[in-house]
């Protein structure tokens, strides 16, 4: 596989594992917001998955990086980390909503 298309798969998959992170705490939200606690615990572990997979991904470029095999920086590069960026402030927001929920939950429960 050439050095580019190597290149491009990772970026690609620090956006769609980032989207998919996004997502699925907005999930996790939601079901919260329902009073489903197990889903939305379930949800913030699948998004925690999806940033572990990306997380490797941008692991491998800055190995290359700091190897001396400098990955060119394009739009959809600075792209690909803005979108991972976003899902892991996403995902940390969303854990706290979640925790919110719950507590709202059990002071209603009293």
């Amino acid at each position: 596989m050439a050095e580019e298309e190597q290149d491009l798969q990772t970026i690609m998959g620090l956006i769609v594992n980032g989207g998919n992170a996004k997502s699925s705490a907005f999930e996790a939200i939601y079901a919260a917001k329902k009073g489903d606690f197990d889903t939305a615990d379930a949800k913030l572990k699948e998004a925690d998955n999806f940033l572990v997979e990306a997380h490797n991904s941008q692991t491998g470029m800055l190995t290359q990086e700091a190897q001396g095999n400098h990955v060119k920086v394009t739009l959809l590069t600075v792209h690909s980390q803005d979108h991972l960026m976003n899902a892991i402030t996403f995902r940390d927001l969303a854990g706290e909503i979640v925790d919110l929920y719950k507590r709202l939950d059990q002071q209603q429960a009293k």
